[in-house]
């Protein structure tokens, strides 16, 4: 079984059956055998019984007698949970995926930015100053660059002081850590720091307007830097596909 970092036996097994799940290698309808499971993560009865939980808990799974545990349709996955959205976003995203992860960023950190902007306090400026101050600092580490990301829009949203609208760094965070790992990852990208500082000063002023139209061109520039990656990608793809129908 694959092993996950501060995680023990129970956790490793939600998070191995969990991954398979998403990446299709058990489709809607199968059949989850646990004595195979057992066997194959080399787990006992019991942790493999509370994984089954957890995953049914998610909606992934349901077990009913005389059918065993299977996997439910996507129509009743959790697509919301922390869980099946990072398992979701480290193995090869979907294009569909990241398109509903960026349409989601679209509509709710303009709006967390408006609101951010009249409702910050200082202790929130410092927040995401500091995290603009990580991004600087970064350089080419891409993980350092990814982290400071986070920290700056899990601040914004902070910012807002509304409860909810907070929680949807759950998924604010899986669309911007997926983007930027692919991004900064493939060391191809625009510097971000001075989109971030223009929003920041926009917030500090409680410019409202200004907030919004420097969220909107960060999101902007998040797209067309991870276009650009996909299209070099591709380009790589073909390139290789040609050069090898070309070989003799």
């Amino acid at each position: 079984m694959v092993t996950y970092p501060g995680k023990g036996l129970h956790g490793q097994a939600v998070e191995e059956i969990g991954r398979r799940i998403i990446r299709g290698d058990h489709p809607p309808g199968s059949v989850l055998h646990p004595d195979q499971l057992e066997a194959e993560l080399g787990v006992s009865k019991t942790v493999v019984r509370e994984a089954m939980r957890v995953l049914a808990s998610k909606g992934l799974i349901e077990s009913r007698q005389k059918r065993g545990t299977t996997i439910r349709l996507r129509a009743h996955w959790n697509l919301l949970d922390s869980d099946l959205l990072r398992w979701q976003g480290s193995s090869a995203p979907t294009e569909g995926f990241l398109e509903d992860l960026a349409e989601v960023r679209a509509i709710v950190e303009p709006a967390g930015a408006r609101l951010a902007a009249t409702r910050r306090t200082e202790s929130d400026l410092a927040a995401m100053r500091r995290a603009l101050d990580a991004m600087a600092a970064a350089g080419s580490d891409a993980d350092a660059m990814v982290e400071a990301d986070l920290a700056f829009h899990r601040a914004l949203l902070d910012a807002t002081h509304n409860e909810l609208l907070s929680r949807m760094e759950v998924v604010i965070e899986a669309g911007l850590g997926i983007r930027d790992r692919i991004v900064h990852g493939a060391q191809h990208f625009s510097d971000s720091v001075p989109v971030h500082q223009e929003l920041l000063s926009a917030i500090e002023a409680g410019d409202p307007d200004a907030a919004v139209a420097a969220v909107e061109s960060l999101l902007t520039q998040a797209s067309e830097d991870l276009a650009a990656v996909q299209s070099r990608d591709q380009h790589d793809e073909d390139t290789t596909a040609a050069v090898q129908e070309e070989s003799p």
